[in-house]
Protein backbone atom coordinates (compact mmCIF):
# COMPACT_ATOMS: atom_id res chain seq x y z
CA UNK A 1 0.00 0.00 0.00
CA UNK A 2 2.94 2.29 0.64
CA UNK A 3 4.23 1.58 -2.89
CA UNK A 4 0.77 2.40 -4.34
CA UNK A 5 0.74 5.73 -2.60
CA UNK A 6 4.33 6.57 -3.53
CA UNK A 7 3.99 5.92 -7.24
CA UNK A 8 1.02 8.23 -7.91
CA UNK A 9 2.52 10.91 -5.74
CA UNK A 10 5.80 10.89 -7.69
CA UNK A 11 3.95 10.96 -11.02
CA UNK A 12 1.72 13.79 -9.89
CA UNK A 13 4.68 15.73 -8.55
CA UNK A 14 6.53 15.31 -11.87
CA UNK A 15 3.58 16.14 -14.13
CA UNK A 16 2.33 19.01 -12.00
CA UNK A 17 5.68 20.65 -11.54
CA UNK A 18 4.26 23.75 -13.10
CA UNK A 19 1.11 23.66 -10.91
CA UNK A 20 2.86 25.42 -8.07
CA UNK A 21 3.50 24.87 -4.39
CA UNK A 22 -0.16 24.21 -3.58
CA UNK A 23 0.00 20.58 -4.73
CA UNK A 24 3.13 19.97 -2.66
CA UNK A 25 1.48 21.35 0.46
CA UNK A 26 -1.60 19.24 -0.18
CA UNK A 27 0.52 16.10 -0.46
CA UNK A 28 2.19 16.89 2.83
CA UNK A 29 -1.20 17.43 4.46
CA UNK A 30 -2.45 14.11 3.04
CA UNK A 31 0.58 12.33 4.46
CA UNK A 32 0.07 13.91 7.86
CA UNK A 33 -3.65 13.10 7.82
CA UNK A 34 -2.96 9.52 6.80
CA UNK A 35 -0.42 9.16 9.57
CA UNK A 36 -2.83 10.57 12.15
CA UNK A 37 -5.69 8.42 10.91
CA UNK A 38 -3.51 5.33 10.93
CA UNK A 39 -2.68 5.89 14.58
CA UNK A 40 -6.34 6.51 15.41
CA UNK A 41 -7.51 3.48 13.48
CA UNK A 42 -4.86 1.27 15.00
CA UNK A 43 -6.05 2.41 18.44
CA UNK A 44 -9.86 2.30 18.08
CA UNK A 45 -10.77 0.26 14.97
CA UNK A 46 -10.35 -3.22 13.69
CA UNK A 47 -7.78 -3.79 10.94
CA UNK A 48 -10.40 -4.21 8.20
CA UNK A 49 -12.32 -1.08 9.20
CA UNK A 50 -9.10 0.87 9.39
CA UNK A 51 -8.14 -0.27 5.90
CA UNK A 52 -11.48 0.79 4.42
CA UNK A 53 -11.30 4.14 6.09
CA UNK A 54 -7.75 4.71 4.86
CA UNK A 55 -8.79 3.74 1.33
CA UNK A 56 -11.62 6.30 1.27
CA UNK A 57 -9.46 9.11 2.56
CA UNK A 58 -6.74 8.28 0.07
CA UNK A 59 -9.24 8.21 -2.81
CA UNK A 60 -10.65 11.60 -1.80
CA UNK A 61 -7.20 13.23 -1.79
CA UNK A 62 -6.25 11.61 -5.08
CA UNK A 63 -9.33 13.13 -6.71
CA UNK A 64 -8.31 16.58 -5.45
CA UNK A 65 -4.84 16.07 -6.87
CA UNK A 66 -6.30 14.93 -10.21
CA UNK A 67 -8.39 18.09 -10.45
CA UNK A 68 -5.29 20.23 -9.80
CA UNK A 69 -3.38 18.29 -12.47
CA UNK A 70 -6.10 18.85 -15.09
CA UNK A 71 -6.08 22.59 -14.30
CA UNK A 72 -2.28 22.74 -14.71
CA UNK A 73 -2.44 20.87 -18.05
CA UNK A 74 -5.07 23.31 -19.36
CA UNK A 75 -2.85 26.25 -18.45
CA UNK A 76 0.10 24.70 -20.32
CA UNK A 77 -2.04 24.17 -23.41
CA UNK A 78 -3.21 27.80 -23.30
CA UNK A 79 0.41 28.98 -22.98
CA UNK A 80 1.43 26.90 -26.01
CA UNK A 81 -1.49 28.25 -28.07
CA UNK A 82 -0.61 31.78 -27.03
CA UNK A 83 3.04 31.22 -28.03
CA UNK A 84 1.95 29.98 -31.49
CA UNK A 85 -0.27 33.01 -31.98
CA UNK A 86 2.58 35.32 -30.92
CA UNK A 87 4.91 33.72 -33.46
CA UNK A 88 2.29 34.11 -36.22
CA UNK A 89 1.79 37.79 -35.33
CA UNK A 90 5.57 38.38 -35.31
CA UNK A 91 5.89 36.73 -38.76
CA UNK A 92 3.06 38.86 -40.16
CA UNK A 93 4.66 42.01 -38.73
CA UNK A 94 8.03 41.11 -40.31
CA UNK A 95 6.40 40.50 -43.70
CA UNK A 96 4.50 43.77 -43.49
CA UNK A 97 7.69 45.58 -42.52
CA UNK A 98 9.59 44.10 -45.47
CA UNK A 99 6.79 45.05 -47.89
CA UNK A 100 6.70 48.57 -46.46
CA UNK A 101 10.47 48.93 -46.86
CA UNK A 102 10.20 47.79 -50.50
CA UNK A 103 7.44 50.32 -51.17
CA UNK A 104 9.49 53.05 -49.51
CA UNK A 105 12.51 52.13 -51.63
CA UNK A 106 10.44 52.31 -54.84
CA UNK A 107 8.95 55.61 -53.73
CA UNK A 108 12.38 57.02 -52.96
CA UNK A 109 13.70 55.96 -56.40
CA UNK A 110 10.67 57.48 -58.11
CA UNK A 111 11.08 60.73 -56.17
CA UNK A 112 14.77 60.94 -57.11
CA UNK A 113 13.98 60.36 -60.78
CA UNK A 114 11.16 62.93 -60.65
CA UNK A 115 13.49 65.40 -58.97
CA UNK A 116 16.16 64.88 -61.64
CA UNK A 117 13.59 65.39 -64.38
CA UNK A 118 12.25 68.52 -62.73
CA UNK A 119 15.81 69.86 -62.59
CA UNK A 120 16.24 69.07 -66.27
CA UNK A 121 12.97 70.76 -67.19
CA UNK A 122 13.84 73.81 -65.12
CA UNK A 123 17.33 74.08 -66.61
CA UNK A 124 15.96 73.67 -70.12
CA UNK A 125 13.35 76.34 -69.49
CA UNK A 126 16.11 78.68 -68.34
CA UNK A 127 18.16 77.82 -71.41
CA UNK A 128 15.12 78.38 -73.63
CA UNK A 129 14.52 81.76 -72.00
CA UNK A 130 18.14 82.72 -72.58
CA UNK A 131 17.92 81.57 -76.20
CA UNK A 132 14.75 83.59 -76.76
CA UNK A 133 16.38 86.65 -75.21
CA UNK A 134 19.44 86.22 -77.43
CA UNK A 135 17.22 85.80 -80.48
CA UNK A 136 15.38 89.00 -79.60
CA UNK A 137 18.70 90.83 -79.37
CA UNK A 138 19.74 89.40 -82.73
CA UNK A 139 16.50 90.56 -84.32
CA UNK A 140 16.98 94.01 -82.84
CA UNK A 141 20.51 94.06 -84.22
CA UNK A 142 19.26 92.84 -87.59
CA UNK A 143 16.71 95.67 -87.59
CA UNK A 144 19.52 98.17 -87.09
CA UNK A 145 21.72 96.72 -89.85
CA UNK A 146 19.43 97.83 -92.75
CA UNK A 147 19.54 101.38 -91.41
CA UNK A 148 23.35 101.26 -91.33
CA UNK A 149 23.42 99.84 -94.86
CA UNK A 150 21.07 102.55 -96.12
CA UNK A 151 23.28 105.18 -94.53
CA UNK A 152 26.35 103.66 -96.17
CA UNK A 153 24.59 103.58 -99.54
CA UNK A 154 23.49 107.21 -99.18
CA UNK A 155 27.11 108.10 -98.38
CA UNK A 156 28.26 106.34 -101.56
CA UNK A 157 25.85 108.32 -103.76
CA UNK A 158 28.16 111.40 -104.12
CA UNK A 159 31.12 109.13 -104.94
CA UNK A 160 28.97 107.38 -107.53
CA UNK A 161 27.99 110.67 -109.15
CA UNK A 162 31.64 111.83 -109.19
CA UNK A 163 32.64 108.55 -110.77
CA UNK A 164 29.96 108.91 -113.42
CA UNK A 165 31.22 112.43 -114.23
CA UNK A 166 34.78 111.07 -114.50
CA UNK A 167 33.60 108.33 -116.86
CA UNK A 168 31.77 110.93 -119.00
CA UNK A 169 34.92 113.02 -119.28
CA UNK A 170 36.97 109.96 -120.13
CA UNK A 171 34.47 108.99 -122.80
CA UNK A 172 34.71 112.49 -124.32
CA UNK A 173 38.53 112.35 -124.31
CA UNK A 174 38.55 108.89 -125.87
CA UNK A 175 36.24 110.06 -128.63
CA UNK A 176 38.51 113.11 -129.27
CA UNK A 177 41.62 110.96 -129.41
CA UNK A 178 39.84 108.57 -131.76
CA UNK A 179 38.99 111.44 -134.12
CA UNK A 180 42.59 112.65 -134.08
CA UNK A 181 43.82 109.13 -134.77
CA UNK A 182 41.44 108.76 -137.67
CA UNK A 183 42.63 112.08 -139.13
CA UNK A 184 46.28 111.02 -138.82
CA UNK A 185 45.56 107.71 -140.53
CA UNK A 186 43.79 109.57 -143.34
CA UNK A 187 46.78 111.81 -143.85
CA UNK A 188 49.09 108.81 -143.85
CA UNK A 189 47.01 107.04 -146.47
CA UNK A 190 47.16 110.14 -148.68
CA UNK A 191 50.94 110.48 -148.30
CA UNK A 192 51.80 106.78 -148.61
CA UNK A 193 48.91 104.67 -149.92
CA UNK A 194 48.85 101.08 -148.58
CA UNK A 195 51.18 101.65 -145.63
CA UNK A 196 50.72 102.18 -141.98
CA UNK A 197 53.08 104.33 -140.03
CA UNK A 198 54.95 102.44 -137.30
CA UNK A 199 53.74 103.27 -133.83
CA UNK A 200 50.33 104.43 -135.07
CA UNK A 201 48.51 101.14 -134.44
CA UNK A 202 45.20 101.64 -132.68
CA UNK A 203 45.81 101.85 -128.93
CA UNK A 204 44.25 103.29 -125.84
CA UNK A 205 44.83 107.02 -125.62
CA UNK A 206 46.99 108.29 -122.78
CA UNK A 207 45.13 109.14 -119.65
CA UNK A 208 45.12 112.81 -118.82
CA UNK A 209 46.86 113.76 -115.60
CA UNK A 210 44.66 113.58 -112.53
CA UNK A 211 42.16 111.11 -114.03
CA UNK A 212 42.14 107.37 -113.32
CA UNK A 213 42.83 104.93 -116.12
CA UNK A 214 40.00 102.59 -117.25
CA UNK A 215 41.87 99.57 -115.84
CA UNK A 216 42.85 101.18 -112.56
CA UNK A 217 41.69 99.57 -109.28
CA UNK A 218 39.68 102.70 -108.47
CA UNK A 219 37.70 102.46 -111.68
CA UNK A 220 37.23 98.72 -111.25
CA UNK A 221 35.82 99.31 -107.76
CA UNK A 222 33.52 101.90 -109.21
CA UNK A 223 32.25 99.39 -111.75
CA UNK A 224 31.56 96.97 -108.93
CA UNK A 225 29.56 99.63 -107.13
CA UNK A 226 27.44 100.09 -110.23
CA UNK A 227 26.31 96.47 -110.00
CA UNK A 228 22.93 95.84 -108.33
CA UNK A 229 23.41 95.40 -104.59
CA UNK A 230 21.72 92.49 -102.79
CA UNK A 231 18.53 93.17 -100.93
CA UNK A 232 18.85 93.88 -97.28
CA UNK A 233 16.63 90.89 -96.43
CA UNK A 234 19.03 88.34 -97.95
CA UNK A 235 20.94 86.25 -95.38
CA UNK A 236 24.62 87.10 -95.12
CA UNK A 237 27.20 84.69 -96.44
CA UNK A 238 29.13 82.90 -93.68
CA UNK A 239 32.86 82.79 -94.08
CA UNK A 240 34.37 79.32 -93.78
CA UNK A 241 38.02 80.23 -94.38
CA UNK A 242 40.52 79.87 -91.59
CA UNK A 243 38.39 77.49 -89.46
CA UNK A 244 40.47 74.68 -88.14
CA UNK A 245 39.38 71.14 -88.96
CA UNK A 246 36.75 72.14 -91.56
CA UNK A 247 36.49 72.06 -95.31
CA UNK A 248 34.34 74.70 -97.05
CA UNK A 249 31.75 74.82 -94.29
CA UNK A 250 28.12 75.03 -95.45
CA UNK A 251 26.07 78.03 -94.56
CA UNK A 252 22.43 79.07 -94.88
CA UNK A 253 23.14 81.07 -98.07
CA UNK A 254 25.89 78.91 -99.53
CA UNK A 255 24.50 75.35 -99.55
CA UNK A 256 24.75 73.70 -102.91
CA UNK A 257 21.51 73.10 -104.82
CA UNK A 258 21.53 69.38 -105.54
CA UNK A 259 19.29 67.85 -108.21
CA UNK A 260 15.96 66.62 -106.81
CA UNK A 261 16.11 63.17 -108.33
CA UNK A 262 16.82 60.24 -106.01
CA UNK A 263 17.84 56.67 -106.87
CA UNK A 264 15.15 54.07 -106.65
CA UNK A 265 17.20 51.92 -104.28
CA UNK A 266 19.82 52.61 -101.61
CA UNK A 267 22.19 49.72 -101.05
CA UNK A 268 25.38 48.86 -99.17
CA UNK A 269 24.57 50.94 -96.08
CA UNK A 270 25.76 48.33 -93.58
CA UNK A 271 23.84 46.61 -90.75
CA UNK A 272 20.35 47.64 -89.63
CA UNK A 273 19.20 47.83 -85.99
CA UNK A 274 15.49 47.18 -85.39
CA UNK A 275 13.84 48.41 -82.16
CA UNK A 276 10.45 46.60 -82.20
CA UNK A 277 8.91 48.18 -79.07
CA UNK A 278 9.56 50.76 -76.34
CA UNK A 279 10.78 48.36 -73.65
CA UNK A 280 13.55 49.84 -71.50
CA UNK A 281 15.54 46.65 -72.19
CA UNK A 282 15.85 47.55 -75.88
CA UNK A 283 19.20 49.31 -75.93
CA UNK A 284 22.45 49.19 -77.90
CA UNK A 285 25.79 50.49 -76.62
CA UNK A 286 28.46 51.91 -78.92
CA UNK A 287 31.72 50.81 -77.37
CA UNK A 288 34.34 52.00 -76.50
CA UNK A 289 32.78 55.47 -76.84
CA UNK A 290 34.59 58.64 -77.85
CA UNK A 291 38.36 58.08 -77.79
CA UNK A 292 39.05 61.77 -77.04
CA UNK A 293 37.25 65.05 -76.50
CA UNK A 294 35.28 66.37 -79.49
CA UNK A 295 35.23 69.97 -80.72
CA UNK A 296 33.47 69.01 -83.96
CA UNK A 297 30.88 66.32 -84.59
CA UNK A 298 28.89 64.81 -87.47
CA UNK A 299 26.23 62.14 -86.77
CA UNK A 300 24.54 60.61 -89.82
CA UNK A 301 22.13 57.69 -90.11
CA UNK A 302 19.26 56.27 -92.10
CA UNK A 303 16.16 56.31 -89.87
CA UNK A 304 12.65 54.94 -90.22
CA UNK A 305 9.85 55.17 -87.64
CA UNK A 306 6.07 55.00 -87.79
CA UNK A 307 5.25 55.52 -84.11
CA UNK A 308 3.89 59.05 -84.54
CA UNK A 309 6.64 60.48 -82.34
CA UNK A 310 10.40 60.54 -82.19
CA UNK A 311 12.10 58.74 -79.32
CA UNK A 312 15.76 58.90 -78.41
CA UNK A 313 18.13 58.26 -81.29
CA UNK A 314 21.37 58.78 -79.34
CA UNK A 315 22.40 59.53 -75.76
CA UNK A 316 25.90 60.17 -74.38
CA UNK A 317 26.34 60.44 -70.60
CA UNK A 318 29.27 60.85 -68.21
CA UNK A 319 29.55 60.68 -64.45
CA UNK A 320 29.41 64.48 -64.35
CA UNK A 321 26.38 64.99 -66.62
CA UNK A 322 23.92 62.48 -68.09
CA UNK A 323 23.11 64.75 -71.07
CA UNK A 324 26.49 65.54 -72.63
CA UNK A 325 25.11 64.72 -76.10
CA UNK A 326 21.48 63.76 -76.76
CA UNK A 327 19.16 63.52 -79.78
CA UNK A 328 15.75 62.73 -78.33
CA UNK A 329 12.05 63.48 -78.58
CA UNK A 330 9.42 63.25 -75.85
CA UNK A 331 5.64 63.04 -75.74
CA UNK A 332 5.54 66.56 -74.31
CA UNK A 333 7.24 68.06 -77.38
CA UNK A 334 5.52 68.97 -80.62
CA UNK A 335 5.19 65.91 -82.91
CA UNK A 336 8.20 65.61 -85.15
CA UNK A 337 10.48 67.85 -83.09
CA UNK A 338 13.66 66.64 -81.46
CA UNK A 339 16.01 68.15 -78.89
CA UNK A 340 19.66 68.44 -79.83
CA UNK A 341 21.42 68.67 -76.44
CA UNK A 342 25.11 69.36 -75.89
CA UNK A 343 26.16 69.71 -72.26
CA UNK A 344 22.78 69.99 -70.54
CA UNK A 345 20.96 72.37 -70.17
CA UNK A 346 21.93 73.90 -73.54
CA UNK A 347 19.83 72.55 -76.43
CA UNK A 348 18.25 73.41 -79.77
CA UNK A 349 14.85 72.15 -80.94
CA UNK A 350 15.14 70.73 -84.48
CA UNK A 351 12.27 69.95 -86.90
CA UNK A 352 12.13 66.35 -88.08
CA UNK A 353 8.48 66.05 -89.16
CA UNK A 354 9.37 64.14 -92.39
CA UNK A 355 10.50 61.18 -90.25
CA UNK A 356 6.93 60.52 -89.10
CA UNK A 357 5.70 59.21 -92.48
CA UNK A 358 7.29 55.77 -92.08
CA UNK A 359 9.80 56.07 -94.95
CA UNK A 360 13.56 55.60 -94.83
CA UNK A 361 15.14 59.06 -94.54
CA UNK A 362 18.75 60.10 -94.19
CA UNK A 363 19.49 62.42 -91.24
CA UNK A 364 22.72 64.29 -90.52
CA UNK A 365 23.29 66.48 -87.44
CA UNK A 366 26.54 68.49 -87.56
CA UNK A 367 28.09 70.75 -84.91
CA UNK A 368 31.37 72.57 -84.39
CA UNK A 369 32.71 74.33 -81.33
CA UNK A 370 34.11 77.23 -83.36
CA UNK A 371 31.37 79.88 -83.50
CA UNK A 372 28.93 77.24 -82.17
CA UNK A 373 27.67 76.48 -85.71
CA UNK A 374 25.24 73.59 -86.30
CA UNK A 375 23.35 72.14 -89.27
CA UNK A 376 20.51 69.63 -89.73
CA UNK A 377 20.17 67.80 -93.06
CA UNK A 378 17.26 65.50 -93.99
CA UNK A 379 17.72 63.69 -97.30
CA UNK A 380 20.55 66.15 -98.20
CA UNK A 381 18.22 69.16 -97.72
CA UNK A 382 19.22 71.74 -95.11
CA UNK A 383 16.33 71.83 -92.60
CA UNK A 384 17.87 74.00 -89.83
CA UNK A 385 21.06 75.88 -89.06
CA UNK A 386 22.33 78.32 -86.47
CA UNK A 387 25.30 79.56 -84.49
CA UNK A 388 26.43 80.38 -80.94
CA UNK A 389 25.36 76.95 -79.70
CA UNK A 390 27.89 75.78 -77.08
CA UNK A 391 30.58 77.96 -78.64
CA UNK A 392 34.05 76.92 -77.45
CA UNK A 393 32.69 73.76 -75.75
CA UNK A 394 34.36 70.33 -75.88
CA UNK A 395 32.42 67.08 -75.51
CA UNK A 396 34.54 65.02 -73.07
CA UNK A 397 35.66 61.44 -73.54
CA UNK A 398 35.10 58.52 -71.16
CA UNK A 399 31.29 58.40 -71.22
CA UNK A 400 28.58 55.89 -72.13
CA UNK A 401 27.12 56.13 -75.67
CA UNK A 402 23.68 54.53 -76.09
CA UNK A 403 21.29 54.08 -79.03
CA UNK A 404 17.51 53.90 -78.58
CA UNK A 405 17.29 55.07 -74.94
CA UNK A 406 17.85 58.28 -72.96
CA UNK A 407 20.13 57.91 -69.94
CA UNK A 408 19.22 59.44 -66.59
CA UNK A 409 22.42 58.00 -65.18
CA UNK A 410 25.57 56.70 -66.84
CA UNK A 411 24.55 53.47 -68.58
CA UNK A 412 21.03 53.32 -67.07
CA UNK A 413 17.98 55.17 -65.81
CA UNK A 414 15.96 54.43 -68.96
CA UNK A 415 12.33 55.51 -69.47
CA UNK A 416 9.95 53.84 -71.94
CA UNK A 417 8.38 57.21 -72.83
CA UNK A 418 11.76 58.28 -74.28
CA UNK A 419 12.56 55.01 -76.10
CA UNK A 420 13.00 54.82 -79.89
CA UNK A 421 10.61 52.68 -81.93
CA UNK A 422 11.77 51.94 -85.47
CA UNK A 423 14.94 51.10 -87.42
CA UNK A 424 18.41 52.63 -87.88
CA UNK A 425 20.88 51.86 -90.64
CA UNK A 426 24.33 53.03 -91.62
CA UNK A 427 24.82 55.11 -88.47
CA UNK A 428 28.28 56.67 -88.26
CA UNK A 429 29.94 59.40 -86.20
CA UNK A 430 32.84 61.61 -87.36
CA UNK A 431 34.98 63.95 -85.30
CA UNK A 432 34.88 66.61 -88.03
CA UNK A 433 32.36 68.69 -89.97
CA UNK A 434 30.99 67.06 -93.14
CA UNK A 435 30.50 69.42 -96.09
CA UNK A 436 27.25 69.39 -98.14
CA UNK A 437 28.79 67.33 -100.93
CA UNK A 438 29.75 64.56 -98.50
CA UNK A 439 26.28 64.63 -96.94
CA UNK A 440 24.70 64.32 -100.39
CA UNK A 441 26.90 61.34 -101.29
CA UNK A 442 25.88 59.60 -98.06
CA UNK A 443 22.19 60.37 -98.62
CA UNK A 444 22.21 59.02 -102.19
CA UNK A 445 24.31 55.97 -101.37
CA UNK A 446 26.97 56.96 -103.90
CA UNK A 447 29.84 56.79 -101.44
CA UNK A 448 30.76 55.42 -98.01
CA UNK A 449 32.92 57.99 -96.26
CA UNK A 450 35.93 56.81 -94.28
CA UNK A 451 37.38 58.18 -91.08
CA UNK A 452 34.33 57.55 -88.87
CA UNK A 453 35.24 57.10 -85.19
CA UNK A 454 32.15 54.96 -84.44
CA UNK A 455 29.68 52.94 -86.56
CA UNK A 456 27.05 50.27 -85.99
CA UNK A 457 29.85 47.71 -86.21
CA UNK A 458 30.79 48.92 -82.71
CA UNK A 459 27.27 48.24 -81.35
CA UNK A 460 26.81 45.86 -78.41
CA UNK A 461 23.41 44.67 -77.23
CA UNK A 462 22.14 45.18 -73.69
CA UNK A 463 19.46 42.50 -73.92
CA UNK A 464 15.84 42.99 -74.85
CA UNK A 465 14.43 42.52 -78.35
CA UNK A 466 16.81 44.62 -80.48
CA UNK A 467 17.57 42.85 -83.77
CA UNK A 468 20.55 43.26 -86.09
CA UNK A 469 19.64 42.67 -89.73
CA UNK A 470 21.89 42.63 -92.80
CA UNK A 471 20.06 43.83 -95.92
CA UNK A 472 21.42 44.31 -99.42
CA UNK A 473 19.23 47.42 -99.90
CA UNK A 474 17.19 49.56 -97.50
CA UNK A 475 13.94 48.88 -99.37
CA UNK A 476 14.29 45.20 -98.38
CA UNK A 477 14.93 45.90 -94.68
CA UNK A 478 12.26 45.59 -91.98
Amino acid sequence: MAQGRGSPESQLTTSCGGAGEQSVHQLQEVKEALGTQQLSIQTHMSPFTQFRRLQEVTLTHLRVLARNYNLSYGIDAQFQSLARETQAVALAVNQSQAAMQGDLSHLKTWMQKTQRRSWKVESRLLALGAALSERGKQRTQEGKEPQVQRGALSGLAPDLRALQDTLARLTHLVQGQGARLAALEGRLQVACPGTVAPGLTPARPPTPPGLPSPSSPTLQRGRQVLRPSPETGDPPQDSASGLQGTRALPGPGSQRAWPPERPGETCDVGPVLVFPNTSTRNVAFLSPGFPSGLRALSVCSWVRTASGRLGTLLSYATEENDNKLVLHGRDSLAPGSIHFVIGDPAFRELPLQPLLDGRWLHVCVIWMSTLGRYWLYVDRSLMATGSRFREGYEIPAGGSLVLGQEQDSMGGGFDSSEAFLGSMAGLAIWDRVLVPGEVAKLATGREVLGGAILTLDNAQWGGGYVQRVNCSCLELCP
